[in-house]
């Protein structure tokens, strides 16, 4: 088992979790037993989810299998592109400098703003009138 590495990683963005697993193969990615093109009906998240694998060259070299629960499907694709990148600088150390200009590392910070009460959501006011 020594000769065959695995490499896990943990990726977040927003309220979506996406658990890595990376290992050498043939370029195979599969979501939770699903095929990634089944998981991932929209192109633009496609895209998303491979840049890392993208700007390295290593689509071809790891097969990818990821558990990826919460959210909406694009805040998966961003919890993914993170726990792929995070997975491969366990690969290699010299990704990191790529990585780091595009923003692959950064975790995106931005949640739902919780609604507050007397209001009809997080900024929206229920109408008023004078009378």
């Amino acid at each position: 088992m020594t000769d065959l590495a695995k490499y896990l990683a943990l990726g977040r963005r927003k309220e979506s979790i996406a658990r890595v697993r990376l290992e050498p193969g043939t370029g195979k990615i599969v979501i939770n037993d699903k095929p990634f093109d089944k998981y991932f009906i929209r192109e633009t998240d496609r895209i998303i989810a491979q840049q890392p694998l993208a700007v390295t060259e290593s689509a071809k070299k790891f097969n990818v299998a990821a558990r990826l629960s919460g959210g909406g499907l694009t805040g998966q694709a961003g919890a993914l592109r993170l726990g792929i990148a995070r997975a491969l600088l366990l690969v290699d150390e010299s990704f990191r400098e790529v990585f780091r200009k595009n923003g692959y590392l950064s975790r995106d910070p931005r949640m739902k703003e919780r609604k507050k009460f007397g209001q009809k959501g997080a900024r929206k006011r229920f109408q008023w009138t004078k009378r």
